[in-house]
């Protein structure tokens, strides 16, 4: 009968590379902070050893566990997954390893994912948007958790947050639009039930259409889930309709991709015939032809401001409890004069 292996305990590493346990905690948990020879004779000693650290054990020591959890509708969007990339970058800097899970825009999903992150011990928690069920409030106050709101602004002021203004974002695309002459407008939004961010857009539509006494009609607003298909179905409905619009506005790059290439099946050219222009300017937008108008987030702006505010609080600063990102407009190919406004200065 074998007899078992003895396990492995952070003081036999720190005999085998002869430095203290709290050097070999530090290379484990910092090793940016410890010198490059005392690193290489720790990590050298935690292979040979086998070692690895007890993370139970670690936290009821320091009452931390250095995981902060990570609540995202989805990772199928480059947009998400670039600001989280940066998110956990941030984190594992500090020490901190990043726990993620996704919702798919069911509250219910959300409020169930993050009761496990909690359960889980998690230090801090990163939510995005502002819309949530009030018992991921209640739960994250009874165990007080810090937490930050991302992608969106808490109008309220009662929730931190890191974010961008999409109703102004929203401002900006349809003004350059109405600059341009547009006066029949259309929208391919994203679902707006439980997303701020697809509801702000559509409102920053609505409000700068209003400004030049312009509705955005009822039949003339199509929700979609965010895909390349809901794009190219709600181009179709729009400019198979008896009174097309000249400009179609969709709530992310994914839609507008997605419309652009039905344009394309359907014969309709852009922007000849219809302008059509997104949102978060994804990496693909600059290299399609037309290049994509759309509004740049600064995504991994987000992400690395968001970690820097939980670490921050962790370890007792003070932090702005709002801080909004700048947005811009990224004019390129896919916007011009309506075809009527081309035509009539034509024959001046």
């Amino acid at each position: 009968m074998k007899t078992p292996k003895k396990t492995v305990k952070l003081s036999d590493v720190a005999r085998l590379a002869r430095v203290s346990t709290a050097t070999v905690s530090r290379a484990i948990s910092l090793p940016r902070k410890v010198k490059p020879l005392t690193l290489a004779r720790v990590q050298e000693a935690v292979r040979s050893l086998g070692y690895v650290a007890l993370g139970a054990a670690r936290a009821l020591a320091s009452r931390r566990t250095h995981t902060i959890g990570a609540v995202i509708p989805t990772l199928d969007n480059a947009i998400f997954a670039n600001t989280t990339h940066a998110l956990q970058k941030t984190l594992d800097e500090a020490g901190y390893t990043l726990l993620l899970a996704c919702h798919e825009f069911d509250a219910e999903v959300e409020v169930r994912v993050t009761r496990a992150l909690i359960e889980r011990g998690v230090d801090g928690l990163v939510l995005l948007g502002t819309s949530h069920d009030p018992q991921l409030y209640a739960m994250m106050s009874g165990r007080q958790i810090p937490y930050v709101l991302t992608w969106a602004l808490d109008e309220s002021g009662k929730h931190p947050c890191v974010g961008f203004n999409n109703r102004a974002a929203a401002l900006q695309v349809a003004n350059h639009l109405l600059g341009f002459g547009h006066r029949e407008f259309a929208m391919i939004s994203g679902v707006t039930a439980n997303n701020e961010r697809a509801r702000d857009r559509l409102r920053g539509v609505r409000d700068a259409l209003a400004v030049r006494g312009i509705k955005l009609k009822p039949d003339r607003v199509i929700e979609k889930p965010y895909s390349l298909a809901s794009g190219r179905e709600g181009l179709r409905a729009l400019m198979l309709s008896a009174e097309p619009p000249t400009a179609v506005m969709c709530g992310n790059d994914v839609l507008a991709i997605g419309a652009i290439a039905e344009c394309n099946t359907l014969g309709i050219r852009v922007p000849q015939q219809v302008s059509i222009t997104g949102f978060d300017d994804m990496e693909i937008a600059s290299l399609l032809s037309p290049g994509l108008t759309t509004v740049h987030f600064p995504t991994a702006e987000l992400g690395q401001l968001a970690a820097t505010h939980l670490l921050s609080r962790l370890a007792g600063k003070q932090v702005a409890w709002q801080h909004e990102l700048p947005v811009e407009l990224k004019v390129r190919g896919t916007t011009a004069l309506p075809a009527r406004t081309r035509l009539r200065r034509a024959q001046r």
